[in-house]
């Protein structure tokens, strides 16, 4: 079931994407899409039918300025590419975005009495720039699946130090002939992450969202670590 709602923040106010099982949910994942998307794009909707059906609630938002947050309303994958590209070189959501996730968390936690629920997180590309500070503040993670960003991407010089910082189990997955982002830092940065349980992953081809194999995996991941910590 989906629904979607809004709720206030830092003196804004962040519009949010719910989808939840018929019966109480045994985890949260929360999902972050990538640069040319929103919300509620298909890379997110595949990521729900993969989830809900296991039992799995997952929560959305937009990035900066995509979705109900573009300058022009537009969502059209091009014009949120170019908007994101442009916003990350200039410092906007770098780490506000994480404090937006983490709003978001504590307003459905609280509003629906889910404290305690298993947290995971998923979000590759851009969903991995906005992603690590998150994972890095929000200790209420248990499992994270990232990927798709390298540590020598224009304006990533903080990253390696949040990544750093990161504790929990991550799935961290590549696409061999990314054509935006290299493998030389694409290896740095998954070496800074400070977890003990971490995995590279990599797939054949270009850059692309996580789809088939590569989505499969990745729940597998997820559902693995974070039902294996539901309560009966």
């Amino acid at each position: 079931m989906l629904e979607r709602y809004g709720f206030a923040h830092d003196g804004a106010s962040i519009s949010a994407a719910l989808w939840t099982p018929e019966k109480r949910p045994s985890a949260i994942v929360q999902a972050c899409h990538g640069g040319s998307g929103h919300k509620e794009a298909d890379a997110v909707l595949a990521i729900v039918d993969r989830l809900v059906p296991r039992g799995m609630a997952v929560l959305a938002i937009d990035g900066p300025v995509h979705g109900e947050r573009s300058p022009d309303g537009s969502r059209d994958p091009e014009a949120a590419r170019r908007y994101f590209r442009a916003a990350w070189r200039t410092g906007l959501g770098r780490t506000s975005m994480a404090r937006e996730m983490t709003a978001a968390l504590d307003h459905l936690t609280a509003t629906r009495g889910w404290e305690g629920l298993p947290v995971g997180y998923i979000g590759v590309s851009m969903g991995t720039a906005y992603g690590i500070p998150y994972l890095a503040s929000d200790r209420r993670v248990q499992a994270a699946a990232i990927g798709l960003w390298s540590a020598n991407y224009a304006a990533s010089d903080h990253l390696a130090g949040f990544a750093a910082r990161i504790e929990c189990p991550i799935w961290f997955t590549q696409q061999w002939d990314d054509e935006f982002f290299d493998r030389e830092g694409t290896a740095r940065l998954f070496d800074a992450l400070g977890s003990r349980d971490k995995r590279l992953v990599a797939y054949p081809g270009p850059h692309r969202a996580l789809e088939g194999e590569r989505l499969g995996d990745a729940i597998d991941f997820l559902a693995g670590r974070l039902l294996s910590k539901a309560r009966p």
